[in-house]
């Protein structure tokens, strides 16, 4: 059952990390319903995630290459790095300093994951509502102070169930950013942010991944690299005709269901 365990997973990550209802909320509240419950698949949970990130790289292949030849002569190509690396330093500073809190206390709380999914939920209905029309409409092209609040609020995130992607869309939208910028600066930020997720959890636990847990890691890496492919379109025309509401429901939907269970059952 572990493979199939593993495929499951891999969908699930790549169809919610670059929605707005937190990947790592429902790939814990899915291990924990189907009791996988040994540190290998919180481990397995963080590595996954970087086959969907990887989906990011391949659809935005082209203009990424295109901006890597312009660096050494083109200071709009070097703001657009150095905005999304900006953005990035707040998670990476306290991702290292909480890792071992976020894995063996956050993670391990499904009604903290189930809260946060009902909160994050509220506050999309609520930005959904103001209607702002963003200054920004470039993800390629934000101010660094508007990246660096970004960041900042990236690390609520941290939280599982408050969604990286709907954490970094909120921020963008509150900082100026019009929807469709905000969410493909979401996508920007998700490289470094997971990639360096991944080195630091593959650090501290690959040295204790059976052969086994490895071939496992690399069917759920695969999964969600394939699925994340399939989603990520579709998520900006949906965002671009309903907004986010949609994703706001199912966020609650979730998280009362999850709170109906554990108190319940």
């Amino acid at each position: 059952m572990d493979w199939l365990y593993a495929v499951i997973l891999g969908v699930l990550e790549g169809a919610t990390e670059f929605i707005p209802v937190s990947s790592t909320g429902h790939l814990l509240l899915a291990t924990e319903a189907l009791g996988l419950t040994t540190a290998f698949w919180g481990t397995f949970v963080v590595l996954i995630q970087l086959g969907a990130i990887l989906a990011v790289v391949a659809l935005y292949a082209a203009r990424f290459w295109n901006i890597a030849l312009r660096l050494p002569h083109d200071p709009t190509a070097r703001k657009f790095v150095i905005s999304v690396l900006v953005a990035f330093l707040p998670a990476a500073v306290l991702g290292v300093v909480l890792h071992d809190f976020i894995k063996e206390v956050l993670f391990a709380s499904p009604k903290v994951i189930c809260i946060s999914l009902i909160v994050g939920g509220v506050v999309l209905i609520g930005l959904d509502r103001l209607g702002r029309s963003g200054r920004w409409r470039d993800a390629f092209a934000i101010p660094l102070p508007t990246a660096l609040g970004i960041g900042f609020v990236q690390v609520i995130s941290m939280i599982p169930g408050v969604s990286r992607s709907g954490a970094t869309i909120a921020g963008g939208l509150l900082l100026g950013l019009d929807k469709r910028a905000a969410t493909e600066f979401s996508f920007f930020l998700a490289i470094p942010t997971m990639a360096g997720a991944f080195a630091y959890d593959l650090y501290k636990s690959g040295a204790s991944l059976t052969g086994h847990e490895m071939a496992l890691t690399a069917v759920g890496f695969l999964v969600s690299f394939v699925s994340a492919l399939a989603i990520i379109k579709l998520f900006l025309e949906l965002v671009a005709r309903h907004g986010f509401w949609p994703f706001a429901l199912w966020r609650i939907g979730v998280g009362v269901l999850g709170l109906l269970v554990l108190y319940l059952v």
